[in-house]
Order: C-alpha cells, then sequence, then structure tokens
C-alpha cells in the first residue's frame, strides 16, 4: 500500500517536479532510483511522492530554501539533469513554502 511522505509541523518547503515523459526508458528508471536514493541521505531532505500518468507530478519535501539549493548544487544530481532531454518532452519545477497541511 502506498503511503503519503510524513513531513513535519509547517512551515517547510516542497519542490513539485512536473513532467511529460519521452517515449522511451534511456536509463531513465535506474537514474531515477539513484538520484532519489541520493536526495534522501541529503541534510535537509524530508519526503518525496510521486504519481504519473500523462503528466508526472514529483515532489519533494525539504526543511529549508538552503537545503533545496544544496540539492540543486549537488554534482550527482547536477550531472544527471544534463540528460533531461533524454527523458523529458517538458518539464516545470515549482519550489513553494507549505504554511499549512491537514488530512488523516
Amino acid at each position: 500500500m502506498a503511503a503519503t511522505a510524513p513531513t513535519p509541523e509547517p512551515p517547510y518547503y516542497a519542490v513539485i517536479f512536473t513532467s511529460v515523459r519521452t517515449a522511451d526508458d534511456n536509463g531513465y528508471a535506474d537514474a531515477a532510483r539513484e538520484i532519489l536514493a541520493l536526495a534522501s541521505q541529503q541534510p535537509g531532505f524530508l519526503g518525496f511522492e510521486s504519481a504519473r500518468q500523462e503528466i508526472g507530478i514529483s515532489v519533494s519535501y525539504w526543511e529549508s530554501p538552503e537545503a533545496i539549493a544544496a540539492w540543486k548544487a549537488n554534482a550527482e544530481h547536477r550531472a544527471v539533469q544534463q540528460r533531461a532531454a533524454d527523458w523529458y518532452q517538458t518539464f516545470r519545477v515549482r519550489v513553494c513554502r507549505v504554511e499549512r497541511e491537514y488530512g488523516f
């Protein structure tokens, strides 16, 4: 059973990555697993959620803008980002501050 990412009391930050994939895998599945494992080891990483149909939506949660900036600057992450054209027809990144949350 899938579960949502556990997150602390707000505020915290979310990086929302929306994308439309190319038809070929081109090593995407392996790279995605590796990059998530690497992200989860980064200081300030809180969790991750992802869903894909026609559009993929992946959300990573972070303690601070500084933690997000450090992840963006990570050398291995940057190397994987260089392959974006191999995997995506289009993508968009949005960075948000989470002010409140609720649910069960």
